[in-house]
């Protein structure tokens, strides 16, 4: 089973890859590494914007973690000229919370993004990370997430 089999199986379609919205590129691949730009949580009804501690729990921020894991995958399959299955492995993710300066699950909210991850490409999902809080991020939203995949 492809990995987009995987994912509409686990009911998730992968969008277009989000255009960057500075100057920057959304990805850029050296060889066989692909380092994708910081996605946003956000969904096909906008985005989702909030202060974990002080106005969104921890599932609802695992549940935008999971949402820029899944941008990621977009950026990924562009990368790949439109086949995800050209995926080797997730390598790294760096992560950032938008928290309030008491609150410390940081590592419980991404794992929104590492479990999914993991349950949509198995084995190749499994990576090293980082998940740091944030005082603010870009638009409000409540997660940001770059990554480093290696792919065929």
């Amino acid at each position: 089973m492809g990995y987009e089999d995987k994912l509409a199986s686990l009911g998730v379609t992968l969008p277009n890859a989000p255009a960057p919205a500075a100057n920057y590129v959304p990805f850029v691949k050296i060889g066989n590494i692909v380092y994708v730009s910081g996605q946003i949580s956000n969904d096909e009804t906008g985005l989702i914007t909030g202060k974990l501690g002080d106005d969104m729990d921890v599932n609802a921020g695992a549940a935008a973690a999971k949402r820029c894991a899944i941008n990621l995958l977009a950026q990924v399959k562009a990368a790949c000229g439109g086949d995800l299955d050209q995926l080797v492995r997730v390598v790294k993710l760096t992560a950032f919370v938008n928290s309030t300066p008491d609150f410390t699950a940081q590592p419980q909210v991404i794992n929104g993004a590492s479990d999914f991850l993991v349950e949509a490409l198995g084995e190749a999902g499994r990576h090293s990370r980082s998940a740091v809080s944030a005082a603010a991020l870009p638009l409000g939203v409540a997660v940001e997430i770059d990554g480093i995949f290696e792919v065929k």
